[in-house]
């Protein structure tokens, strides 16, 4: 059965490409980021392409691609346009798809809605938690409103672990824990795809 994946995190830069790229491999996964905004050299696409070994998995193009590396209502008001949901159209294909969203599920696409508005009821939703101070409310926070909206939800811990962290989101949320991202010294196709190995079964 094809599943489809939205990959979110509880804040920005807390690994949420890394995560794609394994979830991406294990599954051999097509992957779509429908809001880019920065970056467009090395865009989180670009990164996906260098970290994946496997050659059946399709990058798809951005719905939106944006120029500075601000919230996505922002970044489309420099470049002078407005962000309407109904042009994020979800790519056709007959494999997985794993989408990856844009900060954090409450970060504003247009003056309306949100990241949340694009997540539709049949995704599985991971939340990439990373410890940092003030990350247990960041991470019950994003889980427990997805849980409101009747989403399915997994997490995914990324960096070093944080025991007494980790120990209260799982008994608060009571959603499975995928596995986790250790802090390593770089990322490459072996590495990806070693996670990639070890994600596939809790994936299945």
């Amino acid at each position: 059965m094809q599943q489809k994946i939205f990959v979110t995190g509880i804040s920005t830069e807390v690994g949420k490409t890394v995560a794609s790229a394994i979830l991406v491999e294990a599954l051999e996964a097509d992957y779509w980021k429908p809001i880019q905004a920065g970056d467009l050299d090395n865009s989180d696409s670009h990164k996906i392409e260098r970290y994946i070994a496997n050659s059946k998995t399709k990058i798809h193009k951005n719905s939106y691609a944006l120029n500075t590396p601000m919230s996505p209502h922002a970044s489309a008001a420099i470049d002078n346009v407005t962000i309407n949901i109904n042009e994020i159209k979800e790519p056709k294909t007959k494999r997985h798809l794993v989408i990856e969203g844009a900060g954090g599920i409450l970060v504003p696409v247009n003056n309306e809605q949100t990241i949340l508005d694009i997540i539709k009821p049949e995704y599985h939703v991971i939340v990439v938690s990373r410890h940092y101070l003030g990350s247990i409310n960041h991470t019950l926070l994003t889980v427990n409103l997805l849980k409101e909206k009747g989403f399915k939800v997994s997490i995914i811990f990324s960096g070093n672990e944080h025991p007494t962290t980790e120990a209260i989101i799982k008994k608060t949320t009571n959603v499975p824990v995928i596995g986790r991202i250790e802090e390593e010294p770089y990322f490459d196709q072996n590495v990806i795809r070693e996670y990639a190995e070890s994600f596939k079964e809790k994936l299945a």
